[in-house]
């Protein structure tokens, strides 16, 4: 863990929604929050739990999920370092929608919203900017659904394959290397799969020489045949 305050002020500055705030705004902002570390496995916050706070990871990755009708969860994204989440119930003040689980060892910066409300007040510029991540985030919560009702196992996979090379590929020795080091389970969850279904297709894949195995990363070999399968509908 860092904790290291003095990198807070770059962090946030590069962050889309505090981006237009000055040096000494963001000291402003820095003043209302606190620290907080949790290890991984960890609940940060659980569906129904009050909104009381914006929370910017600072390192690790959180995992934002809800559990389905059927008692499976289901994975809406994976925050990275730079980027918040619990925007909606800090917004509203109502219950959190979702779960919040640290997925590594994780870092936190916690605002307090009886903090940051009065703060966006004064900063219309990232309240606008604010709204712009939530609609963001519906949409690509609608885009996961529409895949779920829409979409094939092996197109929801390939999708979700192809979108994680984009957030975090690089390129190596045969093909595009995810660096996210995922679980089957982890990777069905945020498709609405099971992990036996994503082991299958993961093993015909590999035989078809669509995709590799690299220390447990996988490498996306034919990343033509996999956008095929992205744009093809159920």
């Amino acid at each position: 863990m860092t904790g290291e305050q003095d990198d807070w002020p770059k962090l946030l500055g590069k962050q889309f929604l505090f981006a237009p705030l000055a040096p000494a705004e963001l000291e402003r902002l820095l003043g209302f929050a606190h620290v907080a570390q949790f290890r991984a496995g960890k609940a940060i916050f659980t569906q129904g739990s009050p909104g009381d706070s914006l929370i910017v990871v600072l390192e690790g990755e959180v995992r934002i999920s809800a559990p389905s009708a059927d008692g499976r969860e289901v994975v809406f994204a994976v925050i990275e370092p730079g980027q918040s989440f619990g925007e909606v119930a800090l917004l509203d003040g109502k219950d959190r929608t979702a779960d919040a689980v640290a997925q590594t060892d994780c870092e936190l910066l916690v605002i307090e919203r009886r903090s940051f409300v009065p703060f966006l007040k004064s900063n219309p510029e990232v309240a606008l900017r604010l709204l712009a991540v939530l609609c963001e985030r519906l949409r690509r919560t609608t885009e996961q659904v529409e895949d779920m009702l829409f979409r094939d196992l092996p197109s929801r996979l390939a999708k979700k394959l192809l979108s994680l090379a984009a957030t975090s590929g690089e390129r190596a020795h045969g093909g595009f290397r995810i660096a996210t080091r995922m679980s089957q389970r982890e990777l069905g969850t945020m498709g609405g799969m099971s992990r036996e279904s994503v082991n299958k297709q993961r093993r015909q894949w590999q035989l078809g020489g669509i995709i590799t195995m690299d220390h447990g990363c996988i490498v996306l070999t034919d990343e033509r045949a996999l956008q095929k399968l992205a744009e093809l509908e159920a």
